[in-house]
């Protein structure tokens, strides 16, 4: 079941705080970036955080986090009770956590150019 965009917007405001966050739909389902780094994924209209130290040690204020993959064959992520969603600062603040621990991504290597068809 793909997510809802509704759901998406929803967090892209209550995250707002954080940074620059951004989402990109992929699959149906949508990754979430927090300058220009992906810390979590909507899947199924339900959030998933990448897991860092940082990220478990904020979510331990709230309660024992919970994990789960956010799809099939993937790495467990915290999943976020859909109650949390409501505690912007919160909510920011995990955002930023999380983006912060995690590294830089690799720089995209630059397009190969394109083989024109000459007449020959």
């Amino acid at each position: 079941m793909a997510s809802q965009q509704g759901t998406v917007d929803f967090l892209l405001d209550q995250l707002a705080g954080a940074g620059s966050v951004s989402a990109k739909k992929m699959f149906g389902e949508y990754g979430l970036y927090c300058d220009g780094k992906m810390f979590a994924i909507v899947a199924d209209d339900q959030l998933f955080i990448k897991p860092t130290d940082a990220g478990r040690a904020w979510i331990s204020v709230q309660g024992t986090p919970q994990e789960a993959p956010p799809y099939p064959q993937a790495k467990p992520y915290f999943l976020i009770d859909g109650a949390l969603w409501d505690e912007r600062e919160w909510l920011g603040q995990l955002a930023r956590r999380t983006a912060d621990a995690l590294p830089q991504p690799k720089p995209r290597p630059p397009p190969k150019p394109r083989k024109s068809a000459s007449a020959a």
